[in-house]
């Protein structure tokens, strides 16, 4: 019944040049399994719908803005509940897990699978694996049901406790077969859903009937393919109170300057969103856009400017920018924490003290410097009713992709319809915010700070980032601002 062969990506190529990057499914492994009626349709919630199940041919285009003469494209398998499915309700053993750091609409995710199973499919048997992949085997499990989760989602951070590391496949996997698991749902970061990937891997290799299901969660939006990750918007809307609270510190003193550090380790969405929502910022700092301090078009020079000509400014700073200014950050080179993640200086710190530094020593200009590092606080608190019906949708998807024996997938958005795609596409890169693109031009304009590029550095960065008309597929935020906007009432 085990397999030895490692796991091909699954293509299905059809005509205009039509790609479909198909989802792994238990029947690849397992032959003959037995299915059976979706109880949806007889769930008297569902008997307004119109149409129950998705359609099996229905895909998902990974880029909607074409030329007339343009192949159609990558798909992805839409998401949605299909007629068959190939487990029994009373026979499902489910499990969910968090791992990574806390993210709002955490506990609205493990909510909404817990729910989702009971009411929508009937089924009983739901574990929540405490403190993230390594309580598999080392901590005990904790029994959800509908009551048990009621009213977790008002509240911020996991129910189940999280922790970062800790993945022994082996022992994972062990675990799940002793315990009698047959789904698996597993919600974090980039670096969880390898795990995942790891894990579905090891299951498919022993043959088991076990289906493996990602949620994605990412504060810092650094996903990609899926529009956006969930707990952003909430991580946006707090970002703001900060900057709010800095810009009042700011302009009540003499020439008074507001610093606020904000999520960003490697992609500076929260930053650059929270800037242009909230008007009150002189300048953005992220990983994406080097800056310089000193010397003409630097950022001492721009400070000063804007000093004199307002008696007051705000920078806002992802974590990750400017990393290579810091004269420390040579000792932390190679570093990583549990999860794999570059270990970071605090750039927060470093630049108010530069800024100090600067006009205690080369400026005769009195100046007030308050820094304010909202991190932890925008991390723990609940999800907003924005990202609360996301995450609805998001453990929606992922129970009725289980349910049809569909494995080795996560589950999002894509182009405001919800699909399935291929672990190996999620964890391949990350997003990042391109610089050259309109919404980044749309900062600078709001913001009026230089954009610390050379004419050269311009032309290089297009280079690297031009894709012809599919430049899109980077730059998931760009012409008609659609992340804050989508309806995500039909993106099943």
């Amino acid at each position: 019944m085990g397999t030895s062969d490692s796991y091909e990506p699954n293509s299905v190529t059809g005509a205009a040049g039509y790609v479909l990057e198909d989802v792994p499914h238990l029947t690849d492994y397992i032959r003959d399994l037995p299915t059976c009626q979706n109880p949806l349709q007889d769930n008297p919630s569902y008997s307004v719908v119109k149409q129950y199940f998705v359609n099996a041919d229905d895909s998902v285009a990974q880029k909607i803005v074409v030329h007339k003469d343009s192949p159609r494209g990558t798909h992805f398998r839409r998401a949605g509940p299909r007629q068959k499915v190939y487990f029994e309700p009373d026979d499902v053993h489910a499990c969910i897990v968090t791992c990574g750091g806390l993210c709002p609409g955490l506990n609205t995710v493990i909510r909404e699978i817990v729910c989702g199973l009971y009411h929508m499919y009937g089924v009983k048997k739901v574990l929540g694996i405490d403190g993230g992949y390594r309580g598999f085997y080392a901590r005990n499990t904790i029994t959800l049901t509908p009551k048990v989760v009621n009213d977790i989602h008002k509240r911020g951070g996991t129910t189940l406790g999280t922790s970062r590391g800790g993945h022994d496949t082996n022992k994972i996997v062990d675990s799940i077969q002793d315990r009698g698991i047959n789904q698996v749902y597993i919600i974090g970061g980039d670096g969880t859903q390898r795990g995942a990937s790891v894990i579905f891997e090891e299951i498919r290799r022993r043959g088991l009937k076990v289906a493996v299901a990602g949620i994605p969660k990412t504060i810092d939006n650094d996903i990609p393919v899926i529009d956006r990750s969930f707990g952003f918007d909430t991580a946006v809307e707090e970002a703001q109170r900060a900057i709010h609270a800095a810009h009042v510190e700011a302009e009540s003193v003499e020439n008074g300057i507001g610093v606020v550090k904000l999520m960003g380790r490697y992609s500076g969405f929260i930053a650059m969103y929270a800037t242009l929502a909230s008007r009150d910022v002189d300048c953005c700092l992220i990983p994406e856009s080097p800056f310089y301090l000193e010397g003409p078009g630097g950022l001492f020079e721009y400070i000063e400017k804007r000093l004199r000509e307002n008696g007051h400014m705000v920078l806002v700073i992802a974590e990750g920018a400017g990393q290579d200014l810091l004269s420390e950050s040579i000792q932390s080179m190679g570093k990583q924490d549990a999860s794999g993640n570059k270990l970071l200086q605090d750039v927060g710190l470093w630049i108010s003290q530069k800024i100090k530094d600067h006009f205690s020593n080369q400026t005769k200009m009195v100046m007030n410097l308050k820094y304010i590092d909202p991190t932890y606080m925008i991390r723990a608190v609940p999800s907003n009713a924005s990202d609360n019906v996301y995450c609805t949708l998001l453990a929606h998807s992922a129970v009725h992709g289980a349910m049809a024996g569909y494995t080795g997938f996560t589950v999002g958005p894509v182009n405001g319809r919800h699909a399935y795609i291929p672990f190996y596409r999620i964890i391949e890169r990350q997003n990042n915010v391109v610089i050259t693109d309109r919404m980044w031009a749309r900062l600078l304009s709001s913001t009026n700070q230089p954009s610390f590029l050379s004419a050269k550095d311009v032309i290089e960065d297009k280079r690297e980032d031009e894709l012809p008309t599919q430049m899109l597929d980077d730059e998931q935020y760009s012409d008609d601002n659609n992340m804050v906007n989508k309806d995500f009432s039909h993106a099943l």
